[in-house]
């Protein structure tokens, strides 16, 4: 144990874990998937502003999940492929808590995007003949900064709680800062701390998957129940792609949690960790872009002109 009163307001990260052999690779690779990430989400963001048609309340919505992608990324991942490379693993203490802030914010921000989109796709399909009336420029504005405070509030309320307390370490015992690594730093009690981690653990995972379940299970009623062949190929067009984003996010975040009971597999769950960030946020625009008509025919407009063009030259 340090001494409270000697401890430095630079914090060590531990490393990834990787074989010292693989480092290049491993590093190579990451930036590779974060460059394509960049790339993709940006992209769609671009087409989404850039097009006038595609001023609807479904993409307007969407736009939250890949600005959500980016920063959620940007956060860790550069940080991540410096200290690879120089192997300093060095971060000063506010950096750590901001650094701390941005991950759960990702993290919460990805349920709750998926959460109003659905409400959006609930609207679409079991309202359709009221939906331009509900959703209107004001309602998706409240769902969207309903989307970000959510998230904003209950996330600065789990950092303070680790921020108030004293340190009397200066070791990070993982690779990025997240709220566990630190309020671990302290020596005093933090059973507050860990009450209110897993209160909001289960208010966002209960609400999100509830609300989620609710949606569908109201919109496969609908359905069946009207047998109408256009809305079930427009439920199937704009939820399947919906849906499997949320069966992704769920999945890395299960197996996150799974690899917390292996404490010996210390670089798997590291990878499960990083996995978390890059795979939602490489997979949200591909599998919205393909999936959803009126954006994938914009996708392949640009780049046939771009074909067109370059023939010409």
């Amino acid at each position: 144990m340090e001494n409270s009163s000697s401890v430095s307001d630079i914090l060590v990260l531990e490393e990834l874990g990787h074989p010292e052999s693989s480092t290049y690779a491993v590093f190579f690779t990451l930036l590779f998937v974060y460059i394509a990430l960049l790339i993709t989400n940006f992209g769609v963001l671009i087409i989404i502003i850039a097009e006038k048609s595609l001023h609807q309340p479904m993409y307007l919505l969407f736009c939250n999940l890949p600005v959500n992608d980016i920063l959620g990324n940007t956060i860790v991942l550069p940080h991540l492929l410096y200290d690879m490379v120089s192997r300093n693993r060095l971060m000063f203490y506010n950096n750590c808590v901001a650094q701390v802030f941005f991950a759960h914010m990702y993290a919460s921000a990805s349920h709750t995007i998926l959460v109003v989109m659905a409400i959006d796709r609930y609207v679409a399909i079991c309202k359709p003949l009221r939906y331009n009336a509900i959703m209107t420029a004001k309602a998706v504005l409240v769902l969207s900064v309903s989307a970000w405070g959510f998230p904003v509030v209950f996330v600065g309320v789990l950092v303070g709680l680790s921020v108030r307390l004293s340190r009397c370490r200066s070791t990070i015992p993982n690779f990025y800062c997240d709220n566990a690594s630190l309020f671990k730093l302290s020596c005093e009690n933090v059973s507050i701390n860990n009450i209110y981690g897993l209160f909001y653990s289960v208010l966002l995972l209960g609400s999100s998957m509830g609300t989620v379940a609710a949606t569908y299970i109201s919109i496969a009623v609908t359905c069946w129940t009207k047998k109408n062949a256009e809305l079930n190929s427009k439920a199937i067009q704009t939820c399947a792609s919906h849906l499997v984003l949320y069966l992704i996010l769920l999945l890395m975040g299960y197996l996150i949690i799974i690899m917390h009971r292996f404490p010996e597999e210390q670089f798997i769950r590291k990878l499960m960790a990083v996995l978390l960030h890059i795979v939602p946020g490489s997979f949200n625009p591909i599998i919205y872009g393909l999936q959803t008509k009126h954006l994938k025919l914009k996708i392949w407009k640009i780049f046939i002109l771009q074909d067109i063009f370059t023939n010409q030259l």
